[in-house]
């Protein structure tokens, strides 16, 4: 499909630095095709679905990838910012640098302070390669546990790119870019419609009948990539990292059976579950890899309803809840919320979706 199709115009001023607090107080458009749209909260939730219903979130945990250091290259020194985005080995990460062109390969970064006695103290790390745009590949002098636990204790949570060119990161976004059920470290970026739940949110969601059921899919930063082809066929999707467990698989198809409806909270978990799913709409367990790659006319398996915040224009995960709900309804949507002044992003509000072929 042409990738014009999924573009928009979208106010800066509508882009939320900031989440709604409490978190549950945040806007919640209600979008089912063919039906008016409406204008609820994201406390309505309970409300909104019904007893025996099942939400799916995503419990990966965001780490602090954010790392400042110095180089220094024949007697001078240069500030860099690098942002981890992949880890390839036990001691190596592809990372954006800022700025890219101050670095070669063969510099030495240091991360970490002199003179400390604990080993957090100095994390190093030397370019073994550099792309376009500030891509560079760096090889740490920690490995494995040790490497990890000195990014956590030297970095900073890492903001989306439209967030953190607008403002700097503070102390509290160490808490509000985070879901209160994380539980798995590996995510560079949050599953951010999980970011509206809270535990009064939860407690409705118990007295209504309506279950909860977790998997992990750790979120990449090729997530806020736009398509920059002219087609979605040649566009080529990043790979994540996610796992189902085997008793989770058997309580979702256990809902599926008794005539419950699937939730998934976030396009991650959407993305994990159509992958675990087979032709006949079994969920199965699920370790391993995902690039799966969600456009108009895809034929959904596992997921009857998804909750969501609104998209950036031209992305892939706009593309994936025009599948979802159709082109049409989701442009119209799109342009209530904008008419409306819905928060747009990461921080923003979200949107309730019921699936076209529902």
């Amino acid at each position: 499909m042409r990738t014009d199709l999924f573009d928009f115009d979208l106010p800066e001023t509508l882009i939320a630095l900031h989440p709604a607090r409490p978190r549950d107080a945040a806007r919640l458009l209600v979008v089912r095709p063919g039906e008016s749209l409406e204008d609820r909260k994201v406390g309505d939730l309970a409300n909104l679905l019904q007893p025996g219903d099942a939400l799916v979130f995503n419990d990966t945990r965001v780490i602090p990838v954010q790392l400042s250091g110095r180089r220094t290259r024949d007697g001078q020194t240069a500030h860099i910012e690098v942002t981890l985005i992949e880890q390839l080995d036990e001691c190596r990460w592809q990372a954006f640098a800022k700025p890219g062109k101050r670095l070669q390969p063969g510099d030495l970064i240091r991360f970490g302070e002199e003179g400390k006695v604990c080993f957090l103290g100095v994390l190093d790390a030397t370019v073994e390669g550099k792309d376009e745009g500030g891509l560079v590949t760096l090889r740490f002098n920690l490995h494995s546990a040790f490497l990890d636990a000195a990014i956590k204790e030297r970095g900073r949570m890492p903001l989306p790119p439209y967030i953190a060119g607008r403002r700097k990161a503070d102390e509290q976004d160490a808490t509000d870019y985070q879901t209160i059920y994380a539980a798995n470290d590996g995510a560079v970026a949050a599953p951010t419609a999980g970011l509206h739940f809270t535990p009064e949110l939860f407690a409705a969601l118990d007295a209504r009948a309506i279950s909860r059921h977790f998997l992990t899919l750790h979120v990449g930063a090729g997530t806020f990539l736009p398509v920059k082809v002219a087609d979605t066929r040649d566009h080529v999707m990043h790979v994540e990292m996610g796992e189902i467990s085997p008793a989770t698989a058997a309580a979702l198809n256990a809902v599926r059976a008794a005539g419950g409806r699937i939730i998934a909270v976030g396009t991650t978990s959407l993305r994990l579950l159509e992958s675990a799913t087979d032709e006949a709409g079994r969920i199965n367990p699920f370790s391993g890899s995902t690039g799966i790659f969600i456009t108009p006319g895809y034929r959904f398996r596992a997921v009857d309803v998804l909750m969501t915040n609104f998209h950036l224009p031209r992305s892939t995960l706009f593309m994936l809840v025009s599948a979802f709900s159709g082109l049409q309804t989701m442009q119209d949507a799109y342009a209530h919320a904008i008419a409306q002044g819905y928060r747009f992003y990461s921080y923003g509000d979200a949107c309730l979706l019921s699936r076209a072929d529902g």
